[in-house]
C-alpha cells in the first residue's frame, strides 16, 4: 500500500464487498475476483497460521507486517466493516421495497463477472467442462438447500462463522446466504445493529479460523490447478444465478429478531406468474435496466483493473 490511490481504491473495493454480503446470494468474493484482488486477498489471509507468532518474535512486526500484506486487509476489512455497519439496514429495506430492482442488479453482475472469470482460463478441454460442470450443479443445489434453524449459542456461532467465512471468499455463494441456512442470518443482522459484541466475538472468531484454513486449500488450488479451479468457479457462480433470479415465489419465512419476515425457501418463477400470485407488476424494463447497469459496473471495474489502467493488480 504505497500511494493514497492504492489505498482508496482497496477502501472503496472493501465497501462494495461489504455491501454486497449482507444480501443472502451475492458474494463478497465475487466483487474481489472481478476488482482484481482476489488471489492477493488468499495469499495475505494464508500467512496467518500459528507460525506467524514465531516469525513475529524472530524477525519482528515489521517484516511480519510485509509478509502478510497487512495494511492491504487492515484497510480492505475497514471498509468492508464500515459497510456492512452502515447498509446493514438499507439493503434490508431495498430486499423488502425494491426486490426485483436489487436482485436484477446483482443478477447481471454476477452474469458478467463469471464471464470474466472464464476469460482467464488458458486452456480448454473435457477437464475443464467437466470441472465447470461440477461447478454448476453444486451452486444450483447449494442454491436449493432447505435451511435449519440452529440455535444461536456460542458453539453454532462459531461454526456458522467459519462455514459462512468460507463462503464469502468463494465467487458466487454468499456468506449471508449460508448465515440464511443455518438459520442464523436475522440473529447476526440484529446483533449487528445492537452492537451484540459478545455474540459477533464468537462469530469473529470462527470466521477468523475458517478462512485460514480454507485459504489454504484455494491457495493450492491456485497453485497447482488454476484453469480447473478458475472453471469451477465459473460454474459456481453461473449457478448461484438461480438463487438471484428476481421474480421469486416465497414459500417459507423467518422471522426476524425486530418481527420482520425474511424469506427462506423461494423458488423462481416467470414474471406473469410473479404478477398472478402477488399482484404486483413484475417492472420487466426496470429489471433489466438494473440487469445491465450491474454488468456495466463488472466490466467497467475489470477495464479499470487491467495492467496501465490501476497501479496494482
Amino acid at each position: 500500500m504505497k500511494t493514497l490511490r492504492e489505498i482508496v481504491r482497496v477502501g472503496v473495493i472493501g465497501l462494495l464487498m461489504g455491501a454486497a454480503e449482507i444480501v443472502p446470494g451475492v458474494s463478497g468474493g465475487t466483487i474481489a475476483f472481478i476488482s482484481g484482488i482476489y488471489e492477493r486477498l488468499i495469499n495475505a489471509i494464508r500467512q496467518f497460521t500459528p507460525y506467524v507468532l514465531v516469525e513475529l518474535r524472530n524477525v519482528g512486526i515489521k517484516a511480519v507486517w510485509r509478509k502478510t500484506d497487512a495494511s492491504f486487509l487492515l484497510v480492505l476489512f475497514s471498509g468492508m466493516l464500515i459497510s456492512i455497519l452502515i447498509f446493514a439496514s438499507g439493503v434490508g429495506y431495498l430486499l423488502q421495497h425494491e426486490a426485483i430492482a436489487l436482485w436484477s442488479f446483482f443478477s447481471g453482475l454476477v452474469l458478467a463477472s463469471s464471464l470474466i472469470v472464464s476469460r482467464q482460463i488458458s486452456s480448454f478441454g473435457f477437464d475443464i467442462a467437466l470441472a465447470t460442470a461440477i461447478g454448476l450443479v453444486i451452486g444450483i443445489v447449494i442454491t436449493q438447500l432447505v435451511p435449519v434453524n440452529l440455535s444461536p449459542t456460542p458453539l453454532m456461532l462459531f461454526v456458522g462463522g467459519s462455514v459462512a467465512i468460507c463462503a464469502w471468499i468463494l465467487p458466487g455463494l454468499s456468506g449471508s446466504f449460508v448465515l440464511l441456512i443455518l438459520g442464523l442470518y436475522a440473529f447476526v443482522i440484529n446483533a449487528i445493529k445492537t452492537f451484540a459484541l459478545a455474540d459477533l466475538a464468537f462469530l469473529a472468531a470462527g470466521c477468523a479460523v475458517g478462512i485460514v484454513c480454507f485459504s489454504q486449500v484455494l491457495a493450492r488450488l491456485f497453485r497447482h490447478y488454476r484453469n480447473e479451479t478458475l472453471a469451477m468457479l465459473t460454474g459456481f457462480m453461473l449457478g448461484s444465478l438461480a438463487k438471484l433470479w428476481p421474480w421469486k415465489n416465497t414459500i417459507s419465512y423467518q422471522l426476524g429478531e425486530d418481527g420482520s419476515q425474511i424469506p427462506l425457501v423461494q423458488e423462481p418463477i416467470l414474471p406473469d406468474a410473479y404478477h398472478q400470485l402477488t399482484g404486483q407488476e413484475p417492472d420487466i424494463l426496470l429489471a433489466l435496466a438494473c440487469a445491465l447497469g450491474g454488468a456495466i459496473l463488472v466490466l467497467a471495474m475489470d477495464w479499470y483493473t487491467r495492467p496501465g489502467h490501476a497501479a496494482v493488480r
